[in-house]
């Protein structure tokens, strides 16, 4: 039976942490479990038939990498709009918390510093 794998949809670079975070959370963690089942009974049914096609396992376990880094970087947004993140460094766009006064990305002053007069 020929595999076919759909073209990746493009993730938004940056989502606003909310319900719909949450809600297309859900979506990857079960589009990940899915292909991670499917994955597995396709091995399977090439180690059956002993003949293994390499480009097809490796096209569908990319896609699973992708899956993956995209929950991953959902759940990094939730976790930042839990940890009441202040702002953006306005050098590198890296989110810090309240107080911060360098950034932890790039090192950049995120509190202006004037120095008093004498």
């Amino acid at each position: 039976m020929p595999a076919t794998v759909t073209s990746p949809a493009a993730a938004p670079p940056s989502a606003a942490p909310g319900p719909d975070l949450q809600g297309r959370r859900r979506e990857l963690a079960q589009e990940l479990a899915d292909r991670q089942w499917d994955l597995g009974g396709m091995t399977y049914e090439m180690a059956v038939r002993d003949h293994f096609r390499l480009d097809v396992l490796v096209m569908h376990a990319s896609r699973l990498q992708q899956i993956d880094a995209e929950l991953a970087e959902i759940e990094r947004q939730i976790r930042l709009g839990d940890a009441a993140a202040a702002g953006e460094c306005a050098a590198c766009g890296a989110a810090h918390s309240r107080g911060a006064v360098y950034c932890w990305s790039c090192g950049a002053q995120l509190i202006p510093v004037e120095t008093a007069g004498t």
